[in-house]
């Protein structure tokens, strides 16, 4: 299972990845979003926390214990009190209409079936308030290291000796906004990480979204 993967890379992941690598993104979202309610989805250890430490409610779910103890770690370490949760991103243990603000970095592309997928989706449009805003990033099929592979695939990460296989499913730009849409957000922006510097987006490695939950008003 996914979650029992994360757990055995959660040491390593834990000083491989230790600032988030949306930085430009994110920082821009927390000057433009403050101040709120904010759920982050998919958490691990926690470094896409960092922007929001001033002026946000800090949430974090995720589904494996070990990266939540690192989570902790990490929260400590930079003086910041998350609410961190032990959840699924299919499931999620808060009522209707409870957050300004959520981010999903890289998380949905984790989920192995595209009924999950969705269901995770309509779970973010559940727990956002009207006009509640969220920002999204999955790996794209169309990176080049992906061309001449399938749509679900594995990729390798060495602990010592040993290699563990972590699953993704690689969206590409029509499916993802495709998807968004099915789960009843509206798409603001779709576009490739801010790092991305080749003229075609369609080759990005991420693809990254702004959605917003629609008001009934």
């Amino acid at each position: 299972m996914t979650e029992n993967v994360f757990d055995r890379i959660a040491p390593g992941w834990y000083g491989f990845r230790h600032h988030t690598i949306f930085r430009t993104e994110l920082e821009t979202l927390a000057k433009k979003w403050q101040p709120g309610k904010l759920l982050n989805i998919g958490c691990a250890h926690g470094p896409d926390f960092i922007p929001f430490r001033e002026h946000f409610e800090l949430y974090g779910i995720d589904s494996s214990p070990e990266m939540l103890h690192y989570g902790r770690k990490y929260a400590r370490k930079f003086d910041f009190e998350p609410f961190l949760e032990l959840a699924d991103a299919t499931s999620l243990p808060f009522p209707d209409n409870s957050f300004d603000y959520a981010i999903a970095v890289a998380t949905y592309h984790h989920l192995e079936d595209k009924t999950a997928r969705l269901k995770a989706l309509r779970e973010l449009n559940r727990v956002l308030k009207p006009d509640g805003e969220a920002f999204i990033t999955v790996w794209n099929h169309w990176q080049p290291r992906f061309w001449f592979k399938g749509s679900d695939t594995l990729v390798p990460w060495r602990i010592k000796e040993q290699v563990v296989q972590r699953y993704y499913h690689l969206f590409s730009y029509g499916e993802m906004a495709k998807l968004v849409k099915q789960a009843g957000l509206q798409v603001i922006k779709l576009s490739p990480e801010s790092s991305h510097r080749c003229p075609i987006k369609y080759f990005s490695r991420n693809i990254c979204l702004l959605v917003k939950k629609i008001s009934n008003k």
